[in-house]
């Protein structure tokens, strides 16, 4: 087991440590389009907390929530990732401390998952800080899976260390399109809790702390009883924050609680209101679908500014060769992923491109040199460092732009009508429960 450090306080020190949280939070911000944050996250000089997050996203998350804050934190992850070549260097030099789950190893010793425990209640006794994930592991369910009782645990027992102080924080993560590169993510904070709020001693007490932090996880994902529930309340709080010109995931996972909350009081008093609701939406959408549209594309955009257009402009040069000099790795990492398990993609990508992207642009300064003299060796070199980046900016406005194909006027009446007729039926909907 990778030691975790004596003194929690020397760790915001170790320059490789801290290297790495930069280096991983400017891959993080490549991989995604945009990150945007709720709450407030840890300040540097935190100790002795516990934090847990949902898991849907395999390594990805441990990176978002990792790099979204200053302070120093040791996660918590499964035994099999030290097996990945290259993987166990950077956990180890991150401070992750692994758990031997028994879905890994049947036969395992429940003596070595108590040392474990023992240790990381020690460490946050110290002033230490742990990240995990309580759901025990990454899933595509609608809804936060059962929370297991490790991380209360680890806290009680902290305070049974005399650790003093002791807190603990839920953070949620939520994305547009999970699997998908430069798509974006919300990384919302909880509320921080005192372990010594919680009343009761011995399993009552630890059973209170999961409460909680099941609770405070809840208060922040949108979820759903089953996939087409989490997709009816996803849509629908889509139209309304449409409506209301919020293009955020702030305002769509603000308004999808409300939603969420909505329906389970509807399916409870006017079960037959819900399925009227999903079918003008499923319809609306079914259309969308067929003629290749969004919603957001329906309605009105100002104007861009013309600094915008220009920027791309000048960009033209550098984008151009980018697309050509990088169209291979960027189907890579795609094609790889294709064979990955469905619940870590963004993972094999995010892995696979950190290992294609600077081999080839390595080959590339390397031809640059080989193969021109200089001073034009050093211009190539520097195009095919920069020119990805370039590429970035406009696949990020390409990817936003309308549809390609124009609707027809009969086209867009019918969408229209779908529309009005979904949202009239949301708007009945709420008025039943005004």
């Amino acid at each position: 087991m990778p030691p975790i450090a004596e003194s929690p306080a020397r760790l915001p020190r170790l320059p490789l440590r801290r290297a790495l949280v930069a280096t991983f939070r400017s891959i993080i911000r490549l991989y995604f389009r945009e990150i945007e944050r709720v709450g407030e996250p840890p300040p540097p000089a935190t100790r002795g907390r516990v934090l847990v997050a949902n898991h849907q996203n395999a390594l990805i998350d441990p990176i978002l929530v990792l790099t979204d804050t200053d302070c120093a934190i040791s996660p918590v992850a499964k035994s099999t990732l030290w097996s990945i070549p290259g993987l166990r260097w950077v956990l180890d030099n991150a401070g992750a401390v692994p758990i031997v789950r028994r879905k890994d190893t049947p036969d395992k010793d429940a003596s070595a998952t108590a040392a474990t425990f023992e240790k990381i209640a020690t460490h946050l006794a110290r002033g230490g800080n742990i990240l995990i994930f309580p759901e025990g592991t990454s899933h595509s369910e609608p809804h936060l899976a059962p929370l297991r009782s490790g991380a209360a645990r680890m806290l009680a027992a902290a305070g049974d260390h005399g650790g003093r102080g002791l807190t603990f924080q839920s953070v949620a993560l939520e994305f547009d399109a999970r699997d998908d590169f430069r798509s974006r993510c919300l990384v919302l904070w909880g509320p921080v809790r005192r372990l010594d709020d919680v009343p009761g001693t011995g399993e009552p007490r630890i059973d209170a702390i999961i409460a909680q932090m099941d609770s405070d996880l809840r208060e922040l994902l949108v979820e759903g009883e089953t996939h087409d529930d989490r997709l009816l309340i996803a849509r629908i709080a889509e139209l309304i924050a449409s409506d209301a010109g919020d293009d955020s995931l702030e305002g769509w996972n603000t308004i999808g609680r409300q939603v969420e909350l909505a329906s389970r009081t509807l399916r409870s008093i006017a079960p037959q209101l819900v399925e009227q609701v999903r079918a003008k939406v499923d319809a609306y959408y079914a259309e969308l679908t067929r003629l290749g549209m969004r919603d957001a594309q329906l309605r009105a955009r100002p104007a861009k500014p013309m600094a915008r257009w220009l920027s791309r402009v000048a960009l033209a040069p550098l984008a151009i060769p980018g697309f050509a000099l990088y169209a291979i790795p960027y189907f890579i990492p795609r094609l790889v992923a294709r064979t990955a398990d469905p619940d870590a993609v963004s993972t094999i990508k995010l892995g696979t491109a950190l290992v294609v992207y600077p081999l080839w642009a390595a080959g590339l300064v390397w031809l640059s040199f080989a193969a021109l003299p200089p001073p034009l060796s050093f211009v190539a070199a520097g195009v095919a460092l920069a020119s990805p980046f370039a590429a970035l900016r406009w696949l990020d406005a390409w990817w936003g732009r309308q549809p390609d194909r124009v609707a027809t006027s009969d086209e867009l009446a019918i969408l229209a009508r779908l529309r009005i007729a979904a949202r009239t039926a949301i708007d009945d909907a709420r008025a039943k429960l005004a």
